[in-house]
């Protein structure tokens, strides 16, 4: 077989894999075991291998030797067109460039089955950027995923995520010792078997090891250096330790680095290539200021480097102040939705209520941002992750600090191809972004959703043996939901607004009889008859999920660790309207006596959002409910999460933000207004730069402020609120720090 035209199709399911005669080293060994058994999977053709180059069958040939890429981990993937015979050569740099090298063939390969080909011309030489690619995989019951894997299921994984370039993982050996019931192997047993992996696929181990005591507790202490020691011996290669600094555990750098230097002393006889690496999330400036002058002072050869991550000092300030000869590593957060360092900058309360913290969330247009801006002031990543369910985000993380010039939908296709179908590569890539899309701005607004949802629909229908896919079962998942949510969020808003106008009859009709119809109409939501085929298609795929990658999206069902893990079956009928809150309020009107304050107190309730002509409302942390909040750069909202996600409280008190300016214009300048606004703590309220005293000053959750607006500030009828930084909240922890919820301009 003759070298193809350009622009011609290889086949290639005759082809033998050549390798090197000899002992190999491991990555490229097990490079080319990845190679036969991947294409196996996806096409049923079954490569043979040799150390000698066959006569007359099509190659791909994998070495490490006499690649014209030198740089530690790169690779030259091309078609030879000087051979006699269809020729693809995977070169690398070294091993592991080799593994590389592999990953880049499955993603530009075509299968199907019973074929397998390449399109030539191809010839692609490339290293990384950054030396650290990698990611966290703990095998502790707080994860939604892993700690329901064999050790088959975290090889498979592992493999998968060199595909884009990854080299380094990182796991939690000690950490949570909570018991699960869907774990199937021990902590130790489980931790020196990933050890095992990474030193048989010739890639980085890490390992998270934090101090969630007081390091003045000896005995504490010494249990946790013995437990290492043991683990630094089960363990046949280590490359760093991660210590946590604050987060979790409070100890001052004045306790960590002592304990580090003893634990550098139990590592480095058994690793002596292994360093230790700290981060300094939740420390003071001071407490930096600590960190850098020792590291100054004693330059320990233990030491690595810093990481940054949620909490910790920006990674600009990491880079300026340590020294040249260390390195930094960044610890993004790319697992969790909110309450975290990346927060879904535009995301709905609906979403918020029933997806929690770590639903499937594929962000890859976002996070392709995120790391193009800040991995310039690092030497790499290993992202934080608590389970599968941010596949999508790891494999942009990969690509880009392997090369942060690549295009993100050049990326998912490639995703597509490799972990879908090679026929459904552009539709399955514009399928994630839209999915991503569905998370941007108000959600009953988002008419795009529905073409989401009907966008997966159809390639359902185009590969329907992808149904046992975990990947692509999470997409299916969460196109599904998506649109779940926003019909529900339609029909029980509507709901709320029959409810409103019953409520204004009180006065006429009598609060008994408004209360009763009013809560017939609320019960209208609880029928499930929205859209029972997408509830029953979600139901569906959380146990196939749950089948496939011991996904956890269910406390009762599928055994989360938490009801913000993930637990996304658990909120599927969570109202999205304030239900449960109006139900509270109608209890407390018929423990009235008076008639006439039962009616006044409905009237009010029916008026909250609706305050009348002339007055206004705005709740900051809902977009579709905010029209005088003026946009802002950075959103700041802040989702709580209380009572389990089970909290009855008003959903405009859940979600809070202070925002940079509210506008109200075409105001009567002869009438009298005041401001009111709900929160807690503290409300330093301007109008018009001016600052202003409360006349009424609640301070719990639910209470009311409320604030003149002197006849001044009306002449252009015009005014603007902003909001003074709460005084002496530097130290407070974010839970406790002030927060507004809901503001009104009320025409007197």
């Amino acid at each position: 077989m003759f070298a193809p035209l350009s622009g011609a199709s290889i086949d290639l399911r005759d082809a033998v894999v050549v390798v090197r005669p000899g002992t190999l080293p491991n990555a490229e060994k097990t490079a080319a075991i990845v190679l036969i058994e991947e294409v196996e999977k996806r096409s049923g053709v079954h490569l043979s291998t040799s150390s000698e180059w066959p006569d007359n069958k099509p190659v791909i040939a994998i070495t490490s030797a006499g690649s014209s890429v030198t740089k530690p981990e790169g690779y030259h993937l091309f078609v030879d067109q000087s051979k006699a015979q269809a020729a693809v050569r995977i070169m690398g740099a070294d091993p592991r460039g080799t593994l590389f090298g592999v990953g880049n063939f499955l993603r530009v390969a075509d299968f199907a089955k019973g074929r397998l080909s390449i399109d030539s011309p191809l010839d692609i030489a490339t290293s990384p950027k950054d030396p650290i690619r990698g990611h966290q995989l703990g095998y502790r019951t707080q994860a939604n995923s892993y700690d329901a894997w064999t050790p088959q299921q975290f090889e498979q994984y592992i493999r998968e995520l060199t595909f884009f370039g990854a080299n380094s993982i990182e796991g939690i050996p000690f950490q949570d010792e909570r018991p699960t019931p869907v774990m199937k192997f021990s902590r130790r047993e489980m931790n020196r078997v990933i050890g095992e992996i990474c030193n048989r696929y010739g890639i980085d181990y890490w390992v998270w090891i934090p101090a969630d005591f007081d390091l003045n507790d000896q005995t504490k202490r010494a249990g946790l250096l013995a437990r290492s020691d043991q683990f630094f011996r089960d363990t046949p290669e280590l490359t760093g330790i991660f210590f946590p600094g604050g987060d979790p555990g409070k100890n001052p750098p004045e306790l960590v680095l002592p304990f580090l230097e003893d634990l550098s002393k139990r590592l480095l006889p058994v690793h002596p290539r292994a360093k230790i690496w700290m981060s300094m999330q939740m420390f003071s400036k001071a407490q930096q200021e600590f960190v850098y002058q020792y590291i100054d002072r004693t330059t320990p050869e233990w030491f690595g480097g810093l990481v940054g991550g949620p909490s910790s000092a920006p990674l600009a300030d990491l880079r300026a102040r340590l020294g040249k000869q260390y390195m930094v590593r960044d610890y993004p957060d790319i697992t969790h939705n909110k309450l975290s360092q990346y927060e879904v900058p535009e995301w709905d309360p609906a979403y918020a209520r029933t997806l929690g913290r770590e639903a499937v969330n594929p962000r890859p247009a976002e996070y392709a941002a995120i790391h193009n801006r800040t991995a310039v002031y690092t030497n790499g990543f290993i992202s934080y992750s608590d389970g599968a369910h941010d596949d999508v985000n790891k494999a942009v993380w990969s690509a880009l600090a392997w090369d942060p010039t690549r295009d993100v939908r050049d990326i998912l296709i490639e995703y597509a191809r490799v972990y879908f179908d090679s026929t459904v590569g552009e539709k399955a890539a514009d399928g994630i972004l839209a999915l991503e899309r569905n998370w941007r701005g108000p959600l009953i607004f988002n008419g795009a959703v529905e073409g989401t949802l009907l966008e997966w629909q159809q390639m359902e229908k185009m590969v329907p043996h992808l149904e046992s896919n975990w990947r692509w079962q999470m997409c299916l998942l969460r196109a599904n939901y998506d649109a779940y949510d926003r019909r529900r969020l339609i029909y029980e808003s509507k709901l709320e607004d029959q409810v409103n106008a019953i409520l204004l009859d009180a006065p006429k009709n009598g609060a008994e009889r408004s209360i009763v119809d009013a809560t017939a109409v609320l019960y209208r939501g609880v029928d499930h008859s929205t859209a029972p085929e997408l509830r029953a298609r979600i139901v569906d795929l959380c146990a196939k999920l749950f089948d496939s990658i011991g996904l956890q999206s269910s406390v009762e069902h599928y055994f989360a660790s938490d009801a913000q893990r993930g637990a996304v079956l658990d909120f599927i009928e969570t109202p999205l309207n304030n239900r449960w809150w109006l139900e509270d309020r109608f209890k407390e009107v018929r423990a009235l006596t008076n008639e006439a304050d039962k009616d006044a107190r409905l009237v009010a309730i029916a008026r909250w959002e609706h305050p009348g002509p002339g007055s206004f409302y705005d709740n900051p942390g809902d977009f579709s409910k905010s029209p005088h909040v003026l946009p802002e750069a950075a959103p700041g909202r802040t989702f709580w999460w209380w009572d389990q996600g089970r909290s009855r409280a008003r959903i405009s008190w859940q979600v809070t933000r202070f925002p940079r300016e509210i506008a109200y214009d075409g105001l009567d300048p002869y009438a009298k207004y005041v401001v009111r606004t709900t929160g807690a703590g503290q409300s330093n309220l301007r109008i018009n730069g001016e600052r202003i005293t409360p006349t009424i000053d609640g301070s719990k959750m639910g209470e009311f402020k409320e604030f003149p607006v002197d006849p001044k500030f009306l002449k252009t009828s015009r005014i603007v609120l902003t909001w003074d930084k709460p005084v002496g909240e530097d130290s407070l922890n974010w839970r406790d720090k002030s927060r507004l919820a809901e503001v009104w301009l009320l025409k007197q």
